[in-house]
């Protein structure tokens, strides 16, 4: 056998021996340097606009939780919460005399109603009266034209007597005495004729008194009768003054909701950290205008850092969440971190990007598709905290 050949075979054996070691040594792993550190970026931003008087911390510094980020001119704010005060005390008092006027309504609609009953019952008597008082009176008004009547009768009599007698005196056939009588009879008759149209005439009079009476007590009832019906009404009276107070304690509590928000707009002219982080990005000065929602600053916790590895599909058959991981951090010369599979994502990263690809335009080019893979740091960070979000790193998963 010549060299060559003996050459050529050893090349083969040291190539398979070489594949197998590498096959033994990546067996039951998957490792991606499509990876990098990932955190929580908190965006700062104001809940109220105003004029900046105050930013108290500087860029890439670590502050913890409440800690004044920036503060705002909190006059204009200052004067609204004194004006929503106000305006509470205001409905307040309103609503005090809303409350007082309602036992005070009641208890006048109710003595009101007493009153208006027996102003009926008193214009109802009246009217009783005068109708008693014209039945008097017509029956007087007939007892004074009966009497009219007999009374004329008796003078018509009288007088004839008088002028009977008047030609007997005048031949002697009776005494003047009888003569004397007879007139005397005549004239008594005629007065007590006269008299008797008199009480005609004065009962016909207390008739028309007596109509004019009954009329006057009519229109005493009827004025009566509105009065009740108007007292009667009391009740809804009543339910409107209610009505009046429960708006009024609306107003109340509207107003102290105002206050209440008042009181928070001007807490929100001090900007607070909400949780402990790293300060970047900072974006704002004293004297910027800034307005609510428009972003100061942004806040990285390190303390809570993971790294998201972006494995090819062809990977993830057997990855699964608890495995155990390595991540080599590029920047400190492939340092290692211990971790774990936490989670992986529920899509690829194409789909979650802002113009994702559409496969049926009928330029189809397949291209293995990667999936975000959630990677938990098992050890805590030291003092330095040298894992930062952005960070390349290698990741391999231990799948077996």
């Amino acid at each position: 056998m010549s060299t060559r050949i003996r050459i050529a075979i050893g090349a083969v054996v040291i190539a398979g021996l070489a594949t197998s070691a590498w096959l033994w040594a990546t067996a039951g792993r998957e490792t991606t340097d499509d990876a990098q550190v990932d955190a929580h970026v908190t965006p700062i931003a104001p809940r109220v606009g105003g004029t900046v008087i105050e930013v108290p911390v500087k860029e890439n510094v670590q502050v913890e939780a409440g800690t004044v980020l920036a503060v705002l001119d909190p006059r204009d704010y200052q004067v609204a919460l004194e004006k929503a005060r106000a305006e509470l005390a205001t409905a307040e008092a309103d609503a005090a005399v809303a409350k007082v006027n309602v036992p005070i309504t009641s208890t006048a609609a109710t003595s009101n109603v007493s009153t208006a009953r027996g102003g009926v019952e008193q214009a109802e008597a009246s009217v009783d009266q005068a109708q008693r008082g014209i039945e008097g009176a017509n029956a007087r008004l007939v007892t004074a034209q009966a009497r009219q009547r007999e009374a004329e009768a008796n003078a018509t009599r009288t007088a004839k007597d008088v002028e009977r007698f008047q030609g007997l005196l005048a031949k002697d056939e009776i005494p003047q005495q009888q003569y004397d009588a007879a007139v005397a009879a005549a004239d008594g008759a005629r007065a007590a004729a006269d008299s008797a149209r008199s009480q005609v005439q004065e009962a016909q009079s207390g008739i028309q008194v007596a109509q004019s009476q009954l009329a006057q007590a009519r229109a005493g009832s009827s004025q009566a009768t509105a009065q009740l019906q108007n007292a009667q009404s009391a009740p809804q009276q009543v339910e409107a003054i209610r009505a009046r107070a429960a708006s009024a304690d609306a107003k109340v509590m509207q107003q102290r909701a105002a206050v209440q928000q008042a009181e928070l707009n001007l807490q929100y002219a001090i900007v607070k950290a909400p949780t402990k982080g790293i300060v970047s990005k900072k974006g704002i000065e004293v004297g910027q205008v800034v307005q609510p929602g428009q972003p100061l600053m942004a806040l990285i916790p390190l303390d809570d850092v993971w790294v998201t590895a972006n494995f090819k599909e062809t990977q993830l058959r057997d990855i699964q969440p608890g495995q155990p991981a390595i991540v080599e951090v590029d920047a400190y010369g492939g340092r290692e971190f211990k971790g774990h599979v936490e989670s992986l994502a529920a899509a690829t990263g194409s789909r979650f990007s802002l113009l994702p690809p559409e496969n049926a335009t009928g330029n189809f080019v397949k291209v293995v598709q990667r999936v975000p893979v959630h990677i938990a740091i098992d050890e805590k960070q030291d003092a330095q905290q040298l894992l930062r979000p952005g960070m390349s790193v290698t990741a391999k998963v231990y799948t077996k």
